[in-house]
């Protein structure tokens, strides 16, 4: 018997473990795959690793920019992918060795859920019934494989990638389609790019990355084309053939030819097969409905990470996990989704936290937005020739508090985090005004921003 049960071994679900054993839980955890899930196997960290090395390359071959010459920068695609296989193996290792550390058991097999009775929460797995008082989902998300003719065949063939493959595949293309223009699509469209492969961008809507401010996504969109992606924009595709993808766009059926295509449209939440309807679990979409406090429909039985569909980013996972725990151990805990930060690990990068103008139209609230150029920053100047970084804020007229931040330059992604301290705080303008920021950083642009906005 088992105070928790958990399914799945990705973020939510291994630091999920982590924080109910260092509180004195017997807990099992089931993961069919690898530790770390999608994140750290074929996502976050695998994706990241490809991104740095291609930065490098890109300072190498403009490098002269700032007054250093070197002649023949390469880089070896090969070696790219064995030092990301090398950086995966060490931090799976290490998840596993914390678990083990702190005594939660771990099985390497894929679970159902049974049912529940008087003695507890029964989940299936290798033939052997485990019974536990809690149920925590953190099945994860795959995928998404819409209904395109010829899609899934170009899978199978091997011309057609989802993430999974395209991060082990060891051969570039000369010419690559990706399909769906968010994040990951964007990510890996920019380390091709990088390492000199044509890249062709196909988007349904008419901007990019999704949720996105769409000042910063324009400025993107724009760095992206300078580098030689190109986009096609309001683009429907209808199939894909052999070597070539078809769409439809402004009424016209066209086409672009390629030797391997990247299906990134989307994630979908994992919970077929899992045994939900065995509990009677709420679904919505495909994905499970859950409080603010991780619960769902059914008493004892919890979700979190990508399963519930709420922001399916390996942080907010880890939130929710924490969430879940502090619940079950009788520690009241909500999480609060205005306040989770994302980040998109391009060069440059972008960060947001919060509102976006866009968003706050939606919602018909009162704000005032700033744009300033990131050329405010001197350590921004000093370490980006030529760069057309922005930040953009959104505050409350009436309240004077900071609802959100939107920026576009390196650094970025590691100075977001502050932004969303600032957010969860509710801190007003002139409380902001009051912060001391280090000189020089590029994290000032928020500060000078701030100063410049009048109510």
């Amino acid at each position: 018997m088992y105070d928790l049960i958990i399914l799945g071994g990705g973020p939510a679900g291994y630091n999920a473990a982590e924080r109910a054993a260092e509180n004195g839980l017997k807990t099992l955890l089931f993961e069919g795959r690898a530790l770390g899930g999608v994140c750290l196997n074929e996502g976050c960290i695998p994706t990241k690793t490809l991104l740095y090395s291609a930065k490098i390359y890109d300072y190498a071959k403009h490098s002269k920019e700032y007054g250093v010459s070197f002649d023949g920068a390469t880089i070896d695609h090969n070696a790219v992918i064995d030092r990301k296989e090398k950086v995966v193996k060490m931090l799976v290792g290490g998840v596993g060795a914390s678990l083990k550390k702190l005594g939660v058991e771990v099985v390497s097999e894929f679970a159902k859920i049974k049912g529940k009775s008087s003695a507890g929460i029964a989940v299936e797995a290798g033939g052997k019934e485990y019974v536990g008082t809690h149920l925590l989902i953190c099945t994860g998300s795959e995928a998404s494989v819409p209904p395109i003719p010829g899609l899934r065949e170009s899978l199978k063939s091997g011309f057609g990638m989802t993430s999974r493959e395209f991060l082990s595949n060891r051969q570039l293309p000369k010419e690559l389609v990706v399909i769906g223009g968010g994040v990951i699509g964007l990510e890996m469209a920019s380390y091709m790019c990088s390492v000199g492969v044509k890249v062709t961008v196909l988007e349904m809507m008419d901007y990019i990355a999704g949720p996105t401010d769409r000042e910063i996504s324009s400025t993107l969109q724009k760095n992206y084309i300078k580098k030689g992606v190109s986009f096609i924009l309001g683009a429907k595709v209808t199939s894909i053939g052999s070597d070539c993808v078809n769409y439809e766009l402004n009424g016209k059926t066209q086409s672009v030819k390629c030797d391997k295509v990247l299906i990134s449209i989307g994630r979908r939440a994992n919970t077929k097969d899992i045994g939900l309807e065995n509990l009677g679990i709420l679904t919505e979409r495909g994905a499970i409905v859950t409080t603010d406090e991780m619960k769902t429909s059914v008493p004892n039985v919890w979700a979190a990470g990508d399963v519930n569909g709420k922001i399916m980013l390996a942080h907010t996972g880890y939130r929710e996990g924490e969430v879940a725990v502090n619940n079950i151990l009788g520690k009241s805990d909500r999480i609060n989704y205005n306040s989770i930060p994302s980040v998109i690990y391009t060069n440059p990068e972008v960060a947001a936290v919060g509102e976006t103008s866009e968003s706050a139209k939606a919602k018909n609230l009162d704000v005032i937005s700033q744009t300033l150029t990131m050329k405010y920053s001197g350590r921004y100047v000093a370490e980006n020739e030529g760069g057309d970084g922005i930040v953009k804020l959104v505050v409350d007229r009436k309240h004077q508090t900071l609802l959100g931040v939107s920026m576009i330059g390196n650094y970025s992604s590691e100075i977001i985090y502050g932004a969303a301290i600032m957010i969860e705080k509710a801190m007003r303008v002139e409380q902001i005004k009051k912060l001391v920021f280090p000189h020089p950083t590029v994290c000032e642009i928020i500060r000078e921003a701030i100063n410049q906005i009048e109510f």
